[in-house]
């Protein structure tokens, strides 16, 4: 893979899931990550995204295609060949993401903080 098309690091301590900020669920911005450089088999996205299982994969796959954010593409080969692209209203999504990423890496310590001090 070349630089250009390299897929993005994630950091495999990022608590995703304490993010208050979330588009989709928890894996769907991070697919949205791997998918801005291009079209992308299955088996590519699993290996940036080390910590999701195939099940829940394939299960943010679908649900981004049912909500019009993938294309699933199948070319007509043997064996058959899949391919997963980000359709215009899911690369919309990438400023959006970008602006999360942001704020958390200034906030994400402080609201962490406030949820293991926070007494009801």
């Amino acid at each position: 893979m070349t630089e250009s098309t390299a897929l993005p690091e994630f950091d495999p301590l990022c608590p995703s899931s304490a993010m208050p900020i979330q588009i989709g669920g928890k894996w769907t911005g991070m697919v949205v990550r791997c998918l801005q450089g291009g079209p992308r088999r299955f088996t590519e996205l699993k290996e940036p995204l080390r910590g999701v299982t195939p099940k829940v994969l394939t299960e943010t796959l679908r649900a981004m295609e049912r909500d019009g954010l993938v294309r699933r593409t199948v070319h007509d080969e043997n064996p058959p060949r899949v391919e997963y692209t980000l359709t215009p209203l899911g690369r919309s999504l990438v400023p959006l993401i970008d602006a999360a990423r942001a704020w958390s890496e200034e906030h994400l310590p402080t609201l962490l903080h406030a949820r293991e001090t926070y007494e009801p």
